[in-house]
C-alpha cells in the first residue's frame, strides 16, 4: 500500500508547478525542499510568452501580470557606443508578451497557487535515497527534525536542480562541460536615465571579440536591475569543486560574494551612462555548465528542469523550459494514477522533452559564445522561439498524423489562442484559451453548416466516456450557424478567429490536450480516429 501518489523532490518553479497541477487533478503528492525557506535571489528573472500561457491555462497569469514587469527589448552597446536595438515585438494574436518577474516571486506565487489547491512545502526535508520496482518508489527523507521518514510512492518527480539526488539515484549520465568564465550577479538600483522595461547588454571589444562584458535586466521597482558581469580575481572560486562535479549556479556560502563596490567598477568601465548603484539586495557568483540527461526518467521516476539540462542563462530559457517539463508530465502522471495510462503514455515525456532540452542548450551556448546574430533565421522566427511559442512535438506517437491538408496547426503544434467566441447567454466575446482554463482534453466540434451538427451531441458523448471523464467537450459554430437543439456547450465564432487561425473545417473534430498542444485532427468528427486516438493515450 502506497502513502502518497507523487513524491516531489525539490520546491522552485518546476516542483511547484508539478504539485499545483496534481492537487488540481485531486492526486495526492507530496513537494519537498531541503532548503528551510524560499531564497530571497532574482535568479530566474524572464519569463516567456508561453508561460505566461501555462500560468493562464493553470489559473494564476492574473497574479503573474500584477506581479511582473514588461519586458520590452534590449539595448546593445559596444565600447561605449550605441548598437543595435531589439524590440521584442511579437504577432498581434500572441496574448502575452516578454514579463520580467524575479526567481522568489514566481515561487511565491506558485505556491500561494499550491495553497488554494491544498497543498503545502515541507522545507528542511530531503530526500536522501530511493529504490523502485514495477509497482512502487520505496523513499527514504531526511526530516527536519535530524530524524529519517521511510515512505512509498507510486511515481517519484525530480525537480531538485543541477545537483540532483532524483538523477544520481537513477545513475543517469548528465554529459556536458563547465565555462571557464566567472560571473557575478546582484539586484541594484541606478539613476540613469535609459528607457524602462528595456535590457542592457554592454561590451567592450577589442579585435572583434569581446573582453568584457554588462548585462541588466530589469525588475520590478524603480530603477533595479539584476545585473551580471565578470566576476574579478579576488571572488573566483577557481579549483574549487562542487561535491558532485556538477559546477553550475549560484556559490551560495561557498566563498566571498560580491560587494556593491565591486558592482560599481564594472559600471564605471561599461555603463552606457555615468550612474551610481544603490540599494544591493543580493549578490553571488554564478557559474555555468551545459549538460542535458541521457533520459529523462526510469520506470516510475523522472527528472525535469535543471535536474535533466543546464546552460546559460542566454535568453532565459532555463526556468521556462522546466516550467514546460513539468507541465507535460504531469498529466500523463495523473493518468497513470488513476490507472488510465494508454501504452507509451508515460515513455512520451522523455520522447517529447529531451529533444526540447537538447535545442536549448545547443542554442544557448551558441548565443553564449557567439551572440543572438549566430542564428541565421529572421527576427520574428527568432522571436517566436526564444518565446518557446515554436515548441511542438510533431511526429510524437502519442499525437495524430501531421495531415497535410490543415491550414493551421497540425498535431503536435501547440495551440493558438483566439477571440471573438461568443456564448448565446454572454454579453460579451470570450477567448478560446479561456475556456480551456483548468481543463483536461478538450474537444472542439466545429460546424459551418446545420446539417453537420447532428451527430455531434453523440461524438461528444462517446468522446468523454472514452476519455473516462477526463475530457471537456464544446462546439465552435460558425456565425450563421443556429443549433438550438444542441445539448452540447457552444459558442459562436463571431469573429470568424477560430476558423481562420485553426483552418478549421466543417465537421471536424480537434482535441487540445491538457498541456495545451493539438492531439488530434479528424474529420469527419464521428470517424473512427478520434476513440481511436482516445483509446491510445488514455486506454480502454
Amino acid at each position: 500500500m502506497v502513502d502518497v501518489d507523487v513524491l516531489i523532490a525539490g520546491a522552485g518553479p518546476v516542483g511547484l508547478t508539478a504539485a499545483s497541477e496534481l492537487c488540481r487533478r485531486g492526486v495526492s503528492c507530496r513537494i519537498v525542499d531541503r532548503l528551510p525557506a524560499r531564497l530571497p535571489y532574482a535568479r530566474a528573472v524572464g519569463v516567456q510568452p508561453r508561460t505566461l500561457e501555462i500560468w493562464d491555462r493553470m489559473g494564476m497569469v492574473r497574479e503573474a501580470l500584477e506581479t511582473a514587469v514588461p519586458l520590452k527589448g534590449q539595448l546593445l552597446y559596444v565600447n561605449g557606443e550605441e548598437g543595435l536595438r531589439i524590440d521584442l515585438e511579437l504577432p498581434p494574436e500572441v496574448p502575452y508578451g516578454f514579463a520580467a518577474l524575479p526567481q522568489y516571486e514566481t515561487e511565491r506565487l506558485l505556491e500561494e497557487l499550491l495553497h488554494r489547491r491544498g497543498g503545502d512545502v515541507e522545507r528542511g526535508t530531503e530526500l536522501v535515497s530511493f529504490e523502485q520496482d514495477s509497482d512502487e518508489v520505496r523513499v527514504v527523507l531526511s526530516a527536519p527534525s535530524g530524524g529519517t521518514e521511510e515512505l512509498t510512492a507510486r511515481y517519484l518527480m525530480g525537480c531538485d536542480g543541477a545537483h540532483s539526488a532524483v538523477r544520481k539515484g537513477l545513475g543517469l549520465s548528465f554529459e556536458g562541460a563547465a565555462l571557464p568564465e566567472e560571473y557575478m550577479l546582484g539586484d541594484v538600483e541606478v539613476d540613469w536615465d535609459l528607457p524602462a522595461g528595456y535590457g542592457i547588454r554592454a561590451s567592450h571589444v577589442v579585435d572583434k571579440q569581446p573582453d568584457d562584458l554588462l548585462v541588466c535586466i530589469p525588475l520590478p521597482g524603480d530603477h533595479r536591475y539584476r545585473m551580471s558581469m565578470a566576476a574579478p580575481p579576488e571572488l573566483s572560486r577557481a579549483g574549487r569543486k562542487d561535491a558532485d562535479g556538477v559546477t553550475h549556479g549560484l556559490s551560495g556560502d561557498q566563498g566571498p560574494v560580491p560587494g556593491i563596490e565591486h558592482i560599481q567598477t564594472v559600471l564605471d568601465r561599461l555603463s552606457p551612462r555615468p550612474t551610481t548603484a544603490s540599494s544591493l539586495r543580493w549578490s553571488s557568483v554564478f557559474r555555468i555548465s551545459h549538460r542535458i540527461v541521457g533520459r529523462y526518467g526510469r520506470g516510475r521516476v523522472f527528472v525535469a528542469g535543471d535536474a535533466a539540462h543546464i546552460h546559460p542563462p542566454t535568453g532565459a530559457q532555463g526556468m521556462n523550459t522546466g516550467i514546460q517539463d513539468a507541465y507535460n508530465l504531469v498529466w500523463k502522471v495523473a493518468a497513470a494514477v488513476r490507472g488510465r495510462a494508454g501504452p507509451g503514455l508515460l515513455e512520451s515525456y522523455d520522447a517529447e522533452r529531451r529533444p526540447v532540452g537538447e535545442e536549448v542548450v545547443d542554442r544557448t551556448l551558441r548565443h553564449a559564445r557567439s551572440g543572438i546574430q549566430a542564428d541565421p533565421e529572421n527576427l520574428a522566427t527568432m522571436m517566436l522561439r526564444e518565446a518557446q511559442l515554436l515548441v511542438g512535438y510533431r511526429g510524437s506517437e502519442i499525437v495524430g498524423p501531421d495531415g497535410s491538408a490543415h491550414d493551421g496547426p497540425a498535431p503536435g503544434d501547440r495551440a493558438p489562442d483566439c477571440g471573438g467566441l461568443l456564448y448565446a447567454l454572454g454579453a460579451f466575446p470570450v477567448r478560446l484559451f479561456s475556456m480551456l482554463r483548468e481543463r483536461e482534453h478538450t474537444l472542439i466540434l466545429y460546424a459551418d453548416h446545420e446539417d453537420q451538427l447532428a451527430s455531434f451531441d453523440q461524438v461528444a458523448a462517446a468522446a468523454v466516456h472514452a476519455a473516462h471523464g477526463m475530457l471537456n467537450a464544446c462546439a465552435v459554430l460558425a456565425p450563421k450557424v443556429s443549433a438550438p437543439a444542441l445539448r452540447l456547450p457552444a459558442v459562436h465564432d463571431g469573429l470568424d478567429e477560430f476558423r481562420r487561425t485553426y483552418g478549421a473545417r466543417g465537421g471536424e473534430a480537434v482535441v487540445v490536450r491538457p498541456d495545451g498542444y493539438l492531439g488530434l485532427r479528424a474529420i469527419p468528427a464521428d470517424g473512427p480516429e478520434l476513440p481511436a486516438h482516445l483509446a491510445m493515450l488514455l486506454g480502454t
